[in-house]
């Protein structure tokens, strides 16, 4: 559980914007859109293969910049 405690003569917006990082860093949203449904190991495991893909190949092609 994310908890913030507002500090004397800090105004309401920083605390809560303080709060939205830590909520973030948590990753608690991230979560929660993870167990929406459930699926199967089989699912989750091919899910990690295809973003592993995805994070190469992008990585490639920002290296293929960078030399060029």
């Amino acid at each position: 559980m994310v908890v913030v405690q507002v500090r004397e003569y800090e105004s309401i917006e920083r605390a809560l914007r303080r709060f939205k990082k830590k909520h973030e860093k948590a990753g608690i949203l991230k979560d929660l859109r993870n167990h929406r449904y459930y699926s199967k190991p089989s699912e989750e495991k091919r899910m990690r293969k295809i973003k592993s893909i995805r994070r190469l190949r992008q990585a490639l092609r920002l290296n293929a910049r960078q030399l060029a």
